[in-house]
């Protein structure tokens, strides 16, 4: 998988991993791959829904080491 951008958003409670995801996805091309950290539980249901919803592809979504990672293909 090619990552074009990350998004390091460990430490900030909700609602800051969405919005720091808008505004990445935003300066990406359509097709390029967001990465996105955040250590904020509820992004586990806020950004796979924000992605459905803005008609983006949620690639994969693990979590290592209490860090949770997004991957979301740009619509």
């Amino acid at each position: 998988m090619n990552i074009t951008k990350t998004v390091d958003a460990k430490g900030f409670a909700c609602p800051m991993p969405v919005v720091k995801t808008k505004k990445a996805i935003d300066t990406i091309n359509s097709g390029e791959v967001l990465e996105v950290l955040t250590t904020d539980k509820g992004a586990l249901s806020d950004i796979p829904a924000w992605a459905k919803g803005g008609g983006h592809r949620l690639l994969e979504q693990k979590t290592e080491e209490g860090i949770l990672y997004f991957y979301i293909q740009k619509a």
